[in-house]
């Protein structure tokens, strides 16, 4: 017979590591997206090469990415700011995206810079509670667009409005 006991197993704490993702991570990046999003990915690898980008990625021991965000330098004289912040969906609300989020904060605070900024989908209320909860003010919306895959391969703009956000890095 099956029981339905619940059997009670030990908790499981495992360090995290906060690394530059190297472009030798991105076959182990397929799980946020699409191939047209590991290219970005990619992309924005090269812009690392410049110092335009930071690229991060949080690792557990084996090294392998489960959470990644992008700091753009480029786009917004002052300041960093986060895009592409994205956490394996088997590990959200499990602190990872806020660990993250205050490496990138520290990454920006050491190239001098004292402001982090984003952008949030009104349709991702989940992440816009992160943001609030870690202290980002929103202070505007605008219209934002990527290219987004379809199953079957087509390529299509995805045309959504984010609201802006905005720290003060002291």
């Amino acid at each position: 017979s099956h029981d339905s006991e619940v059997v009670p197993v030990p908790e499981i704490v495992m360090p995290l590591t906060v690394r530059e993702l190297a472009p030798e991570d991105l076959p182990s990046c397929a799980w946020p997206g699409t191939a047209t999003h590991l290219a970005s990915i990619a992309r924005a690898l090269d812009r690392a090469q410049h110092s335009e980008v930071e690229y991060l990625a949080a690792c557990p021991p084996s090294g392998l990415p489960v959470a990644l965000s992008g700091i753009d330098y480029a786009k917004t004289p002052g300041a960093g700011t986060l895009w592409q912040l994205t956490v394996h969906a088997a590990l959200q609300s499990c602190g990872i995206g806020t660990i993250l989020i205050r490496a990138a904060e520290q990454r920006i605070r050491a190239r001098g810079l004292h402001r982090a900024e984003l952008g949030v989908e009104d349709s991702n209320p989940r992440a816009r509670a992160l943001y609030d909860r870690l202290g980002y003010l929103a202070y505007g919306r605008e219209p934002d667009s990527w290219d987004q895959e379809a199953p079957d391969g087509t390529i299509t703009r995805y045309d959504t409005t984010v609201t802006l956000m905005r720290k003060e890095l002291p």
